[in-house]
């Protein structure tokens, strides 16, 4: 609706920062100014942190920054939205370099060998197998 003027979320805890920005963007996107308006009944310092940042930019990149960084990236093989996956050492955040070598290293490999059959690799697809093979609908055959 082009000349919508208003938006009231309830229960905005129940979003991440990256969606109630999409929610947002969808006022005021004719010649008149809109609000919106987010309400909560929590009293949690985390819900109220993340509030308080929606309120404060209108930056879409900074919010995904944030929401990052307060709420997690969640799992990337599996359904949770939110929360830290299941790294034993890494922080995404503070280890970002390393885990983009680390990932550029594995794509080279795959690009290489995507079945990890060279006999070199066979440590490494046993591992993927056990830890990954059931999110990614894998199994180890032979």
């Amino acid at each position: 609706v082009p000349n919508a003027t208003l938006m009231t979320i309830e229960g905005a805890d129940h979003f991440g920062l990256a969606q109630l920005h999409q929610l947002r963007g969808r006022i005021s996107r004719g010649a008149f100014p809109g609000y919106c308006t987010a309400f909560t009944l929590s009293e949690s310092d985390d819900v109220k942190e993340r509030i308080e940042a929606f309120v404060s930019t209108t930056d879409g990149f900074r919010l995904a920054e944030l929401d990052f960084a307060l709420r997690g990236p969640g799992h990337l093989l599996g359904t949770q939205q939110s929360g830290m996956p299941p790294l034993l050492i890494a922080d995404l955040e503070r280890d970002r370099e390393i885990l983009n070598e680390a990932r550029r290293d594995a794509q080279a490999l795959i690009e290489r060998d995507p079945g990890l059959s060279d006999v070199n690799f066979a440590r490494i697809r046993k591992m993927v197998l056990q830890r990954f093979g059931h999110a990614l609908e894998l199994a180890d055959v032979g």
